[in-house]
Formats: structure tokens, sequence, C-alpha cells
């Protein structure tokens, strides 16, 4: 029983070894991988920055009061096209009681003070003419007299202004807001009935309306530090605005930032540029618009895509593999040019007629069991 089992082992290991020694002569049969290969291909290939931005009126102006008070009325909407000068809103002035009440007894105060002056001139006015008071002491106090009717003028006027706003008593001048340039009216931030501030020198003020000349658009953008330097001032700019299909605007960059800004762990520099817009296109205040910047352009050179390019894993030197023969490849050294990120031009190494080696193709997994060899 022993012998026969001992048989039956060796049997079955002589079975396993015969089933390795097939498995790796079928293993070692099969052919080696191919791959595609293709050729370098005559492009034109640009190189451009695209920075992502808005296209906002050149210059807005902020019309702001000239003293506090309530918006009485406003007379314009957002959208409207104004001339400067043109009215925008009033505002009814309501005065500091306090300052009111000082006001109003300075009023007094020169009152009194003419009413005293006025008695003492009169009165040396009778002796200068009788030869009795000389004229150097007459001349004196017709000026006391004549600087206490200033003084009462200049309290009234004071006053006038506490209470409406105006020495006049119209509050033309002051009350009454008005346009200060050509434009059109982008913003409206108050309505009847709100508080606003004169501007000084610790106030900003209120701001009643926001005007701008819609005809002088630029674009402002950010691009990252990396294409900061290639930038230059007076390069040409092609602007796409998202809200205008199937239309592109030309532009001339003006300014580059000095400093940069951190912006989600990246340094963005800001850039503006003068916008080109034709009279028959209206562009609205603030609409998205993305900028593209050629920093260098090349017709018709020999290229090949960035996918077929290997790397030394030493000197980190571009090269790709040429057939030489049946699944046979050679390694050759490139010198490369501009790139666009898809097309790399290349300046030697490789020739047009040159089969490259498509080293990167997945090839599709077969599973055993499936039928397919």
């Amino acid at each position: 029983m022993k012998k026969i089992l001992k048989y039956v082992l060796i049997a079955v290991g002589v079975l396993l070894l015969l089933y390795a020694v097939a498995r790796i002569l079928k293993t070692n049969s099969k052919p080696a991988v191919s791959y595609d290969t293709t050729t370098a291909t005559e492009e034109t290939i640009i190189n451009k920055v695209v920075a992502t931005g808005k296209v906002i009126p050149e210059d807005e102006v902020l019309i702001k009061p000239q003293i506090s008070g309530i918006i009485d009325g406003i007379f314009v909407e957002e959208g409207d096209e104004l001339k400067s000068g043109d009215l925008i809103a009033k505002i009814k002035v309501v005065p500091n009681e306090q300052s009111l009440v000082s006001a109003r007894g300075r009023v007094k105060n020169a009152q009194m003070a003419l009413s005293n002056a006025q008695t003492e001139y009169e009165r040396n006015k009778t002796l200068f003419e009788k030869g009795v008071v000389s004229n150097q002491d007459f001349l004196s106090i017709e000026l006391q007299y004549n600087q206490a009717e200033q003084e009462l003028e200049n309290a009234r006027n004071d006053y006038q202004i506490i209470r409406v706003g105006s020495a006049g008593g119209s509050a033309t001048a002051n009350t009454n807001i008005r346009a200060t340039v050509n434009g059109t009216v982008l913003e409206i931030p108050v309505k009847e009935g709100d508080q606003v501030i004169e501007a000084n020198n610790f106030n900003d003020g209120t701001s009643i309306a926001t005007i701008a000349d819609m005809s002088k658009m630029i674009f402002e953008g950010k691009v990252d530090e990396a294409e900061v330097d290639k930038l230059k001032i007076g390069m040409p700019l092609t602007i796409n605005l998202g809200a205008v299909q199937d239309k592109e605007f030309d532009a001339k960059l003006k300014f580059v930032a000095p400093k940069g800004v951190e912006d989600q762990g990246a340094v963005q520099f800001t850039i503006e540029a003068d916008v080109v817009v034709e009279e028959d296109v209206f562009i609205r205040a603030g609409y998205s618009a993305n900028a593209s910047i050629i920093l260098e352009k090349k017709d018709s050179v020999l290229a090949v895509k960035e996918a077929l390019l290997q790397f030394d894993k030493k000197t980190e030197e571009p090269y790709v593999e040429v057939l030489t023969g049946e699944n046979e490849y050679e390694r050759h050294d490139l010198e490369l040019g501009v790139s666009d990120g898809i097309n790399v031009e290349v300046l030697s190494g490789i020739t047009k007629e040159d089969k490259i080696k498509v080293w990167n193709k997945i090839e599709p997994v077969v599973e055993e069991g499936s039928g397919n060899n």
C-alpha cells in the first residue's frame, strides 16, 4: 500500500513539473511587444499666456455730497446717460441743534455789537463835523462800525448754512447733487430717505452715484508669477467675453503690477489692458473675460507631440526612440524650441521621415479564459 502511494506521489510530481515546463515554454514563445510609430509634422505653434479677469470702465467717478443731510429726491436711474452738470439728487439739510443754537447766539451778539458801534459812530460823526474829534479818531471809530456790520453778515451767513445748507437760502450749490463728468450711471447705492455724509478729513463721505464713460473700457486680470516676467508693456491681447459669444476684442497691455498678491497658495500679479470697443457693441461693466497674450509664434516648424518625449533619468534631457529595424529602436536626443503644451518644436535630433516610437501607449488587458489569444 505504501509503495502504491509512493508511486502516485511521484507521478503527480512529474505531471506538475511537465505542466510548469509547458507554461514556461508557452510564455517564452509569445512575440515581443509591438509598439506603434508616428512621425514629426509641420505645425504652427503659439506660446501664449491666458489671464482671467473682467472688463471694467477705465475711469469710474464717485459722486459725493458737499453737505450732510437726507436724500430728498433722486432724479436719475442706473443706466441713464448724463452730461456734466445734470441733476442727480437733492439733499434736505437736517441741522445739528447745538450748532444751530450757537449760530443763532452769534447773530444776536453781532446785532448788539453793531447797535453799540452804530451809536458810537453817529455820536462821533456829529462831533467830527463840529471839529471836536480829530480825523484820525473818527476814522478809527468808523472802522469799528464797519467791522461790526461785517461780523453780523458773517454770523447770519453761518446761521443760514447750518439751517438750510446755503448762505443764499436756496441751497442750490450744496443740496443739489449734480454730475461732474459725462457718462453712464452705473450704480445708485442710496434711496430717498437715506442719510448721507459729506466727505471730510475723517470720512470718505457717502457715494450718491457712480458714473463712468462706457466707451473707454479696460481688461483687468491676473497672471501667475511664472509668466509675469515674460510680459512687456504694449503686447497685443485677444479678449474673449463670456457674455458676448463668437466675438473677440483686441487690446494692448498697459500695466503690470510691480507687487504680487498671494491667492490660494499662488502669487498672482494684476495686469491691465486697453480694450478696443466697436461703436455697435455695448459692453456692460464687470463682464467676465479671458485674455490671451501671445508670447511667441512659430509658423510651419517641425514638431512632435509632447506625449512622445522621454527624459533621461540623470540629465533630464529629452529624447525619442526611432525605429531602425523590425522591433528595434535607437535613442535620438532632441533640442526643443517653442511649446504650446501639446506640440513642441524640434530644432534638431530627428527628421520628418523618422518613425518615432509611441512608447506610452496603454495595451488592453486580456484575461485568461476569455478565449482571446
